[in-house]
């Protein structure tokens, strides 16, 4: 077993619980293409469809087959896939996340159900970031569950929308159903009110993911604020619940920071453990059915960029956490980051994959991760499949910031972006492009990967540190990563966008943020800004300062960890192409900077962009080489996902284009 270094809390440190099960309870992998069971597809998060009917050669014919706009139900990101099950189509729409059920022939609204508006949940940062539903069966009838901004789970009737009789008990509050719903704040152990909520000068606690069903038991993830907005240092922990499917009956609860007497809870100093929180479940969760496992990427602890008032390394902040569905315990673990500052947070779901590595057969799951890394493990015991080891990183020059001294490296695969940031970085273009970067450079300290933030008093007068890739990428959530479970082929979406991280003092931070933050504490020192990132560099032609490709998808072979091929996204921005300073010269294809929603079939790699010009695209991509096959104009932009299933006998893409879902089929296919 790779163990990754020789320090106490072990981040690579595995217990395995069971072995392997004989049999599955749920299929790992979709073999019927008329069923789309989880956003991702599947249990394990591939978005693969077996779905063929579309190939290279009829791809240009493909039109809009429907359109279902949410607007009337204030949606507006988009972030939600839709689920396909038994020839209903279920998704979640809007900052209330109404329920509805969709024909999917037609793009006709079936039934809706919205949960009564309650204070707690009109205060959520995270109201319009539902990304979908679960399903399972009990008794033989069909049951979508969700998860609500007020942090309820409801448990629907498939066919009729109805609230599932004899699931939870009556939660108190004036409009509820008397049955079919959760209040998950009474199983969380903190003071609450059924209407307000947990009061803010604790914490808050909200969703942003599904749940998702594995065998009998329903687990819940969560999501807090963006630790980019705060400046307190009060919070609560985002810990992992779970209940029976089909009664709503709490089952048990995994403490994602480690209390007294749990494994890892020497790494939160300072008592940090009793006040501060996060370390949510923002992004989906994945499963192994067969071997009751699910899988929780986790969330960076209170507060982004600063953690001085938390020493240690803040186990399970930033980290993969296999727990066992049946009782809850920790079957093994992963951090990828000690002591998180950099918004570093693990941003979508694990993968699974059967993969064959020196002619061993792994069962792996594999975590794709803001810093361009593919964490790849076994994922029954928890070994890694190639050696992650220990590297020194730079020290903090904030006072009262203690970063670890060393970070887990992947030795393989290959970063599949940029790492750090250089001179060697920089736009070469021209040597006027050239010296005008090195010229906009010096306001910013350039370092490697885990480049520490700066603060506005620094010695050297320097603006901010310069983190490439930053907290939108590599890889992120509006572009989740795809597999092909067949092949063993993972295909990752990901962008530079490096960040500049800048702290302030944080009274100064505080006055930017809410007017009703969570936690009464001031951190030392906070973001600078009202976002994720304090001003990024820019050259006057608008030109980005480093080197393109500026957006790329790259293909890795699982069962050798080899890049098969990299593409640039889309096409060159017009407002590069066609720039003065780049007149007579020959850039080629430097990619949107877009991530990209992905979907995968047996013919192809499907993705979306844009052409040079704006409009919004539709490839067909040769998974073997990367060829562009063929390319289709779309209606509009998507993001955050994409997928693609059977119904009625004819293949369809759905695309995720803001407050509308597309359907696109193939001329055949209309109605």
């Amino acid at each position: 077993m790779q163990i990754a270094d020789s320090k106490k809390f072990l981040p690579g440190l595995v217990f395995c619980l069971a072995g392997p099960a004989l049999a599955a309870e749920g299929e790992l992998f979709s073999s019927d293409a008329s069923e789309w069971l989880t956003l991702g597809g599947d249990y394990a998060h591939t978005r693969y469809s077996p779905a063929d009917e579309i190939t290279a050669e009829n791809f240009a014919e493909l039109e809009v087959a429907w359109e279902w706009d949410g607007a009337s139900f204030d949606a507006v990101s988009g972030r939600a896939t839709p689920s396909l099950i038994d020839g209903i189509l279920y998704t979640v729409v809007g900052d209330k996340r109404f329920v509805v059920a969709i024909d999917p022939k037609t793009g006709d609204t079936i039934w809706t159900y919205r949960e009564p508006v309650t204070p707690r949940a009109e205060y959520s940062m995270r109201a319009d970031y539902g990304k979908g539903v679960a399903y399972s069966e009990v008794d033989g009838r069909g049951v979508i569950y969700i998860v609500s901004p007020g942090f309820f789970l409801t448990a629907l009737d498939a066919r009729t929308g109805h609230p599932l009789e004899g699931f939870g008990s009556p939660v108190g509050i004036e409009g509820f159903p008397e049955t079919g719903v959760v209040d998950l704040l009474a199983d969380l152990g903190h003071p609450y009110d059924p209407r307000e909520g947990i009061p803010l000068e604790i914490g808050y606690i909200t969703s942003s993911s599904p749940p998702i069903v594995v065998n009998d038991t329903i687990v819940v993830g969560n999501s807090a604020e963006q630790g980019y907005l705060q400046a307190r240092v009060e919070n609560v922990p985002g810990d992992i619940l779970a209940y029976d499917k089909a009664t709503g009956e709490f089952k048990w609860k995994f403490n994602v920071i480690p209390r007294p007497g749990e494994y890892g809870h020497e790494s939160w100093e300072n008592d940090a453990w009793q006040w501060t929180g996060d370390v949510s479940s923002w992004a989906p969760l994945s499963a192994d059915p067969a071997n009751h496992l699910v899988y929780v990427p986790t969330n960076s602890a209170t507060i982004d960029y600063y953690g001085g008032f938390r020493p240690g390394d803040n186990l399970y902040a930033a980290s993969i956490i296999a727990l066992d569905t049946r009782t809850g315990e920790r079957a093994w673990h992963f951090q990828f980051v000690r002591h998180e500052i950099w918004n570093f947070d693990t941003p979508t779901a694990p993968v699974l994959l059967d993969i064959e590595v020196d002619g061993e057969a792994i069962p792996a799951v594999a975590q794709v991760t803001k810093q361009a890394w593919v964490f790849t493990f076994n994922r029954i015991t928890g070994e890694p499949v190639w050696p992650i080891v220990e590297r020194p990183v730079p020290p903090s020059i904030v006072p009262g910031e203690m970063l670890s001294p060393t970070q887990p490296h992947v030795t393989w695969p290959e970063p599949f972006d940029m790492q750090g940031i250089s001179e060697d970085d920089l736009v070469d273009f021209t040597p006027e492009l050239r010296t005008e970067a090195l010229a906009v450079m010096e306001d910013y300290v350039m370092g490697p990967l885990y480049n520490p933030p700066i603060h506005s008093d620094n010695p050297e007068g320097k603006y901010a540190a310069m983190n490439c890739p930053g907290g939108a990428g590599g890889a992120n959530i509006t572009a989740p990563p795809v597999a092909d479970p067949n092949l063993g082929v993972l295909y990752i979406s990901s962008h530079k966008a490096c960040f500049a991280l800048r702290l302030i003092p944080g009274e100064e931070a505080d006055a930017l943020f809410s007017a009703s933050p969570t936690g009464t504490t001031l951190s030392r020192y906070a973001n600078s800004v009202r976002g994720a990132t304090a001003r990024t560099p820019r050259l006057r032609s608008g030109i980005p300062v480093w080197k393109p490709p500026y957006s790329r998808i790259v293909a890795i072979d699982m069962n050798s960890g080899e890049h098969l091929w990299q593409i640039p996204t889309g096409e060159t921005p017009a407002r590069i192409a066609n720039s003065p300073a780049l007149e007579g010269i020959d850039i080629g294809n430097t990619g949107t900077g877009n991530l990209v929603p992905m979907v995968v079939t047996p013919n192809m790699l499907v993705y979306t962009d844009v052409a040079s010009d704006g409009t919004p695209m539709l490839y067909s991509v040769n998974k073997d080489s990367g060829e562009i096959m063929a390319e289709v104009e779309a209606p509009a932009r998507s993001s955050y996902g994409m997928s693609s299933w059977v119904h009625d006998g004819h293949q369809y893409i759905i695309l995720q284009t803001g407050s509308k879902l597309t359907a696109m089929a193939l001329p055949a296919a209309a109605p």
